[in-house]
């Protein structure tokens, strides 16, 4: 990347400094322009104003840092970063005020139905449609950049107040009778028309803001001073502020990602996200993402280290995702400096393979299919359990297999098909007509269908179709009757519902190859929920569906009803091409929330069965996140090793090597090459046969990157 190019393609390692309102008393200008040549930091996130200006702002009621006195301190950290040559970002955060900026605009925040304002920590929080957002929030951009001319803004709250209160001001009753043509709903209600309404128009809210923003910035700060807000690459989390990372994506050229670390679903989230997030912006685009260098987990420390293996796996899992790292440190003064001493490695390693981590596109033949519609008006006010536990399911099961995927929108069937033979379903129940068009012409070309529960079988709004959705491609039709886990599951073994089973072929020569691995037993836990479906003539019935039988006391745990004619998964091959496969058993959401073995090899092997091709072979021991990209000439595989690393809640404090590993990648470059080992050095002795390129590892610790090329290129 030239220094030409624009701020946003050239910069590929981010420092943030989070400054706190006793900062400009002791921030060390010299210390921290070491530490950014320490770190290789090429841009910084600088906090500017919003619920604090860090300057000596002009605007009214914009609350100054309690230390801050005369001092400009986001001026001179500005200037300071400027004169090393980095990229500045103002910081923001927009969405409270003092108690004196609300006496004098109340109807510029958020109230309730009784007219009665939000208040966090004593600040009052506005209202995302008010002359705040649309007046106030413009002139310190505008300020800003008259002043400082920073390369644009970030802003940590800029989706407002989240999807669990509906604000009543003046602005959001006369707004949304006005676009809606209804008035404005009182409460929280799935089945009242005006709500579902209220949820897609607070999407357009937010968006109409972030297009306001870079007006703002663009017509007073030039055609690259972007306004970037802030997003979240988990899509719940997303959905909770009302951020929708497709509509966000398509406006952007890069997105800065607020996603610091690890929750209990594991280290290889970091990566999906990177992946997902791409998907929406395109694998040109850059991603920053915040990660913390203090203490995160169920209580978070925000001036305590965090282990220094904690962070370091987080990054470097996002490096395998396709994410661009961005340090963060809370406050300008810290007296547990072992923080500092964690990043540096990172980023001298991401300095030296930064060929290897961008300009790539994933290598993948199996799709998984996501969308914020799915997550509303399917998931409504159980997305956990309805939507982010097959999903969930479905990918921790990929990834733990070694299966490379992609999460493709629903929106983006048709876009991103090339390369692809197989997309995942995970009780994708919301689909659109276009959606559910796409999706039969990739089955109708060739492509495999993997689905579970009610994918396809609810239009836009939720509401259940009158046509069949997608039944009728996977050779099924549902009777709209559940069995099994009906309520919450429960752990007291004097309630039976959960104790279910799924019964597989007694004859094990003949068995489906979904069945792969299970030949020493004719039954497998369940414990979820079942869509009672009719199996069409042509498809196989791969498992059947065993009812609750008493789990205690020990004498009464007997099967009533060993054998039934349930499906539970159902099986075709398609006549023009393809496969389908259905489980009507929700093991996708049982294995999201359990993580029982046998569940995951289950999801695995329907994927393996339904996908002709997989372009990645990894044999040997580990919990192993796999990531394969393509560039010219060369493939690039990132291994990282998680094994004994995503135990929660807890904390990483060492690394458990693996291997030895057999790695084979499906290989086009002719019949020789050889593969360069980013991470232990060296080359490794490379075989071709076949189509395929087979290298064997002897240790991974936390991660290996291995650049596969033909023989006699540079």
């Amino acid at each position: 990347m030239t220094q030409k190019s624009p701020w946003y393609q050239r910069v590929r390692r981010w420092g943030q400094t989070n400054l706190t309102e006793l900062d400009p008393t002791r921030y060390d200008d010299a210390w921290w322009r070491a530490y950014w040549k320490r770190t290789h930091t090429q841009g910084v996130i600088v906090n500017a104003g919003g619920i604090v200006a860090y300057y000596p702002s002009d605007l009214d009621y914009q609350y100054r840092a309690e230390h801050l006195g005369d001092r400009d301190l986001f001026g001179e950290i500005s200037r300071a970063a400027r004169a090393e040559g980095l990229a500045v970002l103002a910081r923001m955060d927009s969405n409270r005020a003092e108690e004196d900026f609300y006496r004098a605009h109340p109807d510029w925040f958020v109230m309730d139905g009784d007219g009665q304002p939000s208040v966090t920590q004593g600040r009052y929080q506005a209202c995302v449609n008010s002359p705040y957002y649309k007046q106030h929030i413009p002139a310190i951009l505008r300020e800003v950049i008259e002043r400082y001319q920073p390369n644009g803004f970030t802003d940590n709250s800029w989706t407002g107040l989240g999807r669990q209160r509906i604000c009543h001001c003046p602005h959001c009753v006369a707004k949304f009778t006005s676009e809606v043509g209804m008035a404005l709903p009182e409460r929280p209600d799935w089945d009242d028309p005006a709500y579902r309404a209220w949820i897609r128009w607070s999407y357009t809210c937010r968006v109409e803001n972030w297009d306001l923003n870079n007006r703002v910035t663009q017509e007073h700060g030039g055609p690259d001073c972007l306004w970037l807000g802030m997003i979240n690459g988990d899509p719940l989390f997303s959905h909770l502020s009302f951020c929708d990372l497709k509509l966000v994506g398509e406006r952007s050229r890069i997105m800065m990602s607020d996603q610091q670390s690890r929750r209990e679903t594991g280290f290889e989230y970091n990566a999906i996200s990177g992946q997902l997030l791409h998907g929406v912006v395109g694998w040109d685009a850059s991603i920053p993402e915040s990660m913390a260098t203090y203490v995160r987990g169920e209580q978070a420390f925000r001036k305590a280290a965090n282990p220094p293996r904690e962070t370091r796996t987080w990054m470097i899992s996002g490096f395998a995702g396709g994410i661009t790292p961005w340090w963060h440190h809370i406050g300008a003064y810290q007296e547990d400096r072992r923080q500092f001493d964690t990043v540096p490695p990172v980023l001298d390693w991401h300095v030296e393979n930064e060929a290897y981590l961008y300009d790539r596109r994933p290598v993948a033949t199996v799709g998984v299919l996501w969308s914020h519609e799915n997550i509303d008006f399917y998931g409504r006010d159980a997305a956990l359990d309805r939507v982010l536990l097959p999903w969930h399911g479905w990918t921790r099961a990929l990834t733990r297999a070694r299966i490379p995927f992609v999460p493709v929108h629903a929106d983006h069937v048709a876009r991103d098909a090339e390369g692809l033979r197989t997309l995942v379903l995970p009780d994708l129940a919301v689909l659109t007509d276009g959606q559910l068009d796409a999706i039969r012409r990739f089955c109708e070309e060739g492509g495999s269908l993997v689905a579970s529960g009610l994918s396809g079988q609810c239009d836009e709004w939720g509401e259940p179709r009158d046509r069949p959705g997608l039944a009728d491609l996977l050779g099924i039709a549902l009777t709209g009757e559940r069995v099994g886990l009906l309520g919450e599951h429960t752990s007291n073994w004097e309630v039976q519902s959960g104790h279910t089973y799924l019964r597989l072929d007694p004859d094990t020569k003949m068995r489906h190859s979904v069945l792969e691995g299970l030949e020493d037993t004719d039954i497998l836990a369940f414990g979820g929920t079942l869509q009672r479906v009719h199996a069409q003539p042509a498809t196989a019935t791969v498992a059947t569906y065993v009812p609750a039988f008493p789990i205690y006391p020990p004498e009464f745990s007997w099967m009533r009803e060993p054998v039934t004619d349930i499906p539970a998964i159902v099986a075709q091959e398609r006549l023009k091409g393809g496969r389908t496969l259905y489980l009507a058993a929700d093991i996708d959401r049982v294995y999201g929330a359990r993580r029982l073995p046998d569940h995951g090899r289950l999801l695995a092997n329907c994927v393996r069965w339904a996908t002709d091709e997989v372009p990645l072979q990894v044999e040997g021991p580990g919990y192993l996140s796999c990531h394969l990209y393509r560039q010219e000439g060369r493939l690039i595989l990132h291994i990282l090793n998680l094994s004994g690393a995503n135990e929660w809640p807890s904390y990483v404090e060492e690394h458990l090597p693996v291997g030895p590993l057999r790695v084979g990648v499906r290989w086009e470059g002719g019949e020789s090459a050889r593969a360069a080992l980013r991470v232990a050095g060296g080359e490794a002795e490379c075989a071709v046969a076949d189509g395929w390129a087979w290298i064997e590892l002897d240790r991974v610790a936390d991660h290996e990157l291995i650049v596969f090329e033909a023989m006699g290129d540079e």
